[in-house]
This record gives C-alpha cells, sequence and structure tokens, in this order.
C-alpha cells in the first residue's frame, strides 16, 4: 500500500500487535489502564481475500448507515496540506483518504460492518469481466456518471486517465497497471502520454465504444479490479485535464467537490449536486461539507478534541493518530468513548540510500543498533505500534510471528555490543551520515533517538529536516543526497505482491518511485517476475523466500516496527468507525448526530 504520511508522518496502512510496550498508567483515580491495543489476531482477520462483486452488489445507494441524519459541515483537523489532488499522483494515505470524497475510478472497495472487503463497480457496472485466460479485462460504464459541471463520463475519459500516467507530468502514484500493460519501462510506450494526440494500440487499450473499456494485458492479472480500485486510478476528465495544473483544482465525481482552497492554509468541501447516489454502492453524502484546517499538529489536534467544545464537537484527525504523550489520559478518560482503533498494514523501516550506502556490514551494524522499543514509544507505545522482525506486516496472509533474523524480540533496545564490532569491521568509525526525517513531533523524537544511539557505535549522524507535506517526494528523488530516511509502507491489498513490487524491483528505480532504497538485486527481481506467474500456494513460498533473501543477504531498509491506528473524533460525529481498508476513520460513513 502507499507510503504512510500519516500519523503526523504516509502512504496509505500497517499491523502491529500487543505487548511489546506496556504503556499501563493510572488515571485521576489511580485505577490500571486496560490494555486496548490492537493484537496481530485483529491483523489477521485483516489478512482474508477480496472478493469480487457482481453487477447487483455494485448498484447504488449504498446502504443507510443507521440513525444517519443530513446536513451540517465536519471539521478536518489536518497537520499539513495535503501531498497532492490529482489522482495520479495520489500513493500516500491522506490523499488516498481525501480521495474517496471527490474522485471516482471504475471500482472501488466496499466494506462491511466486520470490515471484511469485496471490490464493486464504481463507475463501471461491475468488478470487471476476466477472459483470455485473465490477460483481458472489460470494463462497462454506468449511465448518469457526470462530472462536477455535468459532463457525462465516457470511455474516452477512462483511456485519458490510464494514458496520461505514461507523460511525465505524473510522476508519483501506483504503476501496477501501467507496468502490466506495457512492462516495466512503460513510459517508452507512450512518452508524452495522450496530450500530443498519440494513444495506446487497442491491442493494450480499447475503447469500441462510450461505454466499453477493455484492458488487454500481457499475462493474467488477476488483482485487476483491486488495482484499479486505487486512488491513482480515478478518472481525471479529459477536457478538464490542466496538466500539473490538476494538482490545485481537480475536477470531482465523487460526492463532493472544492469549493475553495488556501494552499496549506485551508480547504472547503461542499455537495457535488452533479453526483448521483443511484451510480454509488459504496459512498454517502450526508453532510453538507467538510472545513479542512491545515497546521494543526498532532498536540493540538488531540488536545481540542480531548475537550470536545465548541466546533471540535463536529471535527475528525483525518490520518494522524493521537498525540503519543497524551495516550494515557484518552484510554483512562471519557475521551476513549470518542476513539477508532485498529492495526494498519505499514511497517516502519529505516530504509538505506543504497547508491550512498554501499557497505553491507555498515547497513546490518545500523540495523542491530536501533533501538525498535524506543522508537515504538515515541509513536505512541502499543497503541501506535510493535516491534518488527521484518518488512512484511502481520496484515499479510502468511505473516510469521517467530521471524526475527536481527534479534530484535530478544533485544529490543537494540545490540550495541554487535553494532559497534561490525562498524569497526567496516572502517566506518566517525562515518558522518545524512539522515532525512519529517518535520513532526514523531519524525524529531525519532530523529533524536536514531542521532544519539548511532553515536554510541561511532556514526556522526547529520540530521536533515523535510517539510512533511513534501517528505516523500524529497525521498524519492534518486539523488535526493540522504544516506537513510524513515518511510512507512503498507500493502494495497493483501498479497505480498504489493509490497515486494514496488518497493524492491530492480526495474523499478527512478525518480518518484516507490524503491526509496534504489535496490537492483537480480535474485529479487527475476524471483519477482516469477512469482508473479505462480499459483497462489507457490507463490506465496516465493514471495517469503524473495522477503528472507531482501532482508538477510542485501538489508535495504531495517525493520523497525508495525503501525496501529487510534484517533479521536468530536462527540457530535456519527457512524465512526475504523475501515480496514484505509487504516483510518472511515470517511464514507459519517454524519453529523445534531445538524
Amino acid at each position: 500500500m502507499k507510503p504512510i504520511r500519516s500519523r503526523t508522518a504516509s502512504a496509505v496502512v500497517v499491523a502491529i500487535a500487543a505487548g511489546s510496550l506496556a504503556l499501563t498508567g493510572c488515571g485521576s483515580g489511580g485505577n490500571k489502564a486496560k490494555d486496548q491495543s490492537k493484537s496481530q489476531e485483529d491483523a489477521a482477520a485483516q489478512s482474508k481475500p477480496v472478493t469480487y462483486s457482481d453487477a447487483a452488489a455494485s448498484s447504488g445507494p449504498a446502504e443507510e448507515v443507521p440513525g444517519a441524519k443530513s446536513g451540517g459541515a465536519i471539521e478536518v483537523y489536518t497537520q499539513a496540506d495535503l501531498t497532492h489532488m490529482d489522482p495520479g499522483q495520489i500513493y500516500v494515505s491522506d490523499a488516498g483518504q481525501f480521495s474517496n470524497l471527490i474522485h471516482r475510478g471504475l471500482t472501488n472497495f466496499q466494506e462491511d460492518d466486520k470490515g471484511n472487503l469485496s471490490v464493486v463497480g464504481d463507475i463501471a457496472t461491475d468488478s470487471g469481466k476476466s477472459s483470455d485466460g485473465g490477460k483481458t479485462w472489460t470494463y462497462t460504464l454506468k449511465d448518469g456518471i457526470k462530472d462536477q459541471d455535468g459532463d457525462p463520463i465516457t470511455s474516452a475519459d477512462v483511456r485519458h486517465s490510464i494514458e496520461r500516467l505514461y507523460s511525465k507530468v505524473i510522476f508519483d502514484g501506483p504503476s501496477f497497471v501501467q507496468s502490466w500493460l506495457s512492462g516495466d519501462d512503460y513510459r517508452k510506450a507512450l512518452p508524452d502520454g495522450p496530450y500530443k494526440g498519440k494513444h495506446l494500440p487497442d491491442s493494450v487499450l480499447e475503447t469500441p465504444d462510450d461505454k466499453t473499456v477493455v484492458f488487454h494485458f500481457k499475462n493474467a492479472q488477476p488483482d485487476v479490479p483491486q488495482a484499479l480500485s486505487m486512488a491513482g486510478y480515478s478518472i481525471v476528465p479529459e477536457k478538464k485535464d490542466k496538466k500539473e495544473k490538476y494538482d490545485k483544482a481537480p475536477v470531482a465525481l465523487g460526492p463532493y467537490k472544492i469549493a475553495e482552497y488556501k494552499a496549506g492554509k485551508s480547504m472547503k468541501l461542499v455537495k457535488n449536486t452533479n453526483w448521483d447516489p443511484k451510480t454509488d454502492a459504496v459512498r454517502h453524502q450526508y453532510v453538507d461539507g467538510y472545513n479542512f484546517s491545515f497546521n494543526h499538529d498532532q498536540v493540538d489536534q488531540t488536545k481540542r478534541l480531548i475537550a470536545d467544545q465548541g466546533e471540535s464537537k463536529n471535527a475528525i484527525q483525518f490520518t494522524e493518530s493521537v498525540d503519543p504523550t497524551q495516550t494515557q489520559k484518552i484510554i483512562t478518560g471519557p475521551a476513549n468513548k470518542r476513539t477508532i482503533k485498529g492495526y494498519q498494514p505499514y511497517v516502519w523501516q529505516l530504509t538505506f540510500n543504497l547508491d550512498r550506502m554501499k557497505d553491507k556490514k555498515l547497513r546490518d551494524a545500523i540495523t542491530y543498533a536501533i533501538p525498535n522499543q524506543s522508537m515504538v514509544q515515541a509513536d505512541g507505545g502499543k497503541y501506535g505500534g510493535e516491534i518488527a522482525g521484518g518488512l512484511f506486516a502481520p496484515t499479510l496472509p502468511g505473516f510469521d510471528p517467530k521471524y526475527d533474523p536481527f534479534g530484535k524480540l530478544k533485544k529490543p533496545n537494540g545490540d550495541l555490543a554487535k553494532a559497534k564490532e561490525l562498524v569497526k569491521e567496516a572502517g566506518a568509525e566517525g562515518k558522518k551520515l545524512a539522515y532525512a526525517y519529517a518535520n513532526t513531533p514523531r519524525g524529531q523524537k525519532q530523529m533524536v533517538i536514531l542521532k544519539d544511539t548511532l553515536a554510541k557505535i561511532g556514526l556522526n549522524v547529520q540530521a536533515k529536516e523535510i517539510d512533511r507535506a513534501t517528505f516523500y517526494e524529497q525521498v524519492g528523488k534518486l539523488k535526493n543526497g540522504f544516506d537513510m530516511y524513515m518511510t512507512g509502507w503498507g500493502q494495497d491489498w493483501p498479497s505480498p505482491s504489493t509490497v515486494v513490487t514496488p518497493v524492491y524491483d530492480g526495474d523499478l528505480v527512478s525518480d518518484g518511485a516507490s524503491n526509496y532504497s534504489h535496490i537492483k538485486d537480480d535474485f529479487v527481481t527475476d524471483g519477482i517476475d516469477e512469482a508473479l506467474t505462480l499459483k497462489p500456494e507457490a507463490a506465496a513460498k516465493k514471495w517469503e523466500e524473495i522477503h528472507h533473501y531482501i532482508v538477510e543477504k542485501v538489508n535495504p531498509a531495517a525493520p523497525v516496527y508495525y503501525s496501529k491506528q487510534m484517533q479521536l473524533y468530536g462527540s457530535n460525529i456519527g457512524g465512526a468507525r475504523y475501515s480496514t481498508e484505509s487504516s483510518y476513520i472511515d470517511i464514507n460513513d459519517l454524519y453529523l448526530k445534531k445538524p
């Protein structure tokens, strides 16, 4: 899944188990707080296969939320501006959450009250029809799909939305569909996208009429419905596309549209009157709008929502978590009734830039030295995460809780003696290392922990602060000038392919790509190609083999912790629940109890 920028950090869910850090505290009455953190059993429940739905399940309107009322506006507290609003650029969790309010794609994820996921048709009539052994996928558009200006959406708009991803206008966002259609070097197939009048051949992407879109893949692709449900494949109407400028003024197909946007300050969403609920099986339009207020850090958000006064009664945290220093107060107090908690699919890891950090002994030394428990504590203790042994989260099918090649479960505060030996063997005593971190409370605390710890093993960390809103854009550059950076990654759907392929495939090393370590290893790359052709059971074994090889033989990123989520919302917010799909508050079901 997309990198995680939330939690005052990305991209888009992570998993963590209870018990790594016992956060017990006393309330005013002196009673110990009951452990309410999520466990790996909770995470495992999120690893169930996603089902594909038919036309009946894909028709709207969405099932009503019991007790829901219409009217009023929800206040949204967030720390920074959105990373992107152009759907083609969206691969980070904050923008993904925002996308479901204004954008629509061919398909979408639908979540039941137990967190089980299915794929339904969004602007398409169903989740897709496959043929030719899974190499061909056909979509038919629903009647009545319009953009915010009332202009109908046709297959030409879908074609345009896919083809623009080939151009240099789009440098972030997922690449699954493009790669499946045209190979890892897909940009060569249509370097300028559709902007100079050229198109992909019908043998690749076909639009035989205004209502039909046909994808012709080189190989069988059973995950197409899930990939197309990602925010990055939402529709951009051809005639409304302003290239780079579209990122600041996108055109809505969803239930809300942008009425006012002040970059870095605020944004106001109002109802999109051309959204037809009869065409949408997932979204609601209960409130009149959303008022986004940027520049509320974790501490401020949490204090406001605990106090629950004035507009805060109508407010939510968007993708940040509660302030770790106020967790005890929340768990032992009345505000606990206004929290959502869940296990995210993200793994936080210290990523090494292999173009600069070439010595594996040095990378291993740092990995052994990291005090994982202290890093988790800086992000909320057991309510924020759990020590990671590997790079696969507990939300992935087949997760092995005993996998721990660096001994982190036995030595959660690190192994400094082992780390010092490796630094000496590498001849790296006194070496300067540039560490990039996001300017968030969590990022600052973890920077201090890492800097102090690595100094103890003879390394000189030069901390480089990056604005939270552009963090992944900066570290995503091939020549970023940094040696190390904390990144978070989670599955896009319950499959290791959505972790290993985007993050560790050597064919996907480029500016803006998610291969943040720049790993180029033939065993990994060839293994990915093989795993993608195997049947599920054999593929699972191959992904595990690749995972172990990456962690033990290459070590492009040190596993630090699996991520959990806890968010607060105001007392007048109705319909609040944790979404296993987004790993945040479910934005689709919210309403105001007293509009």
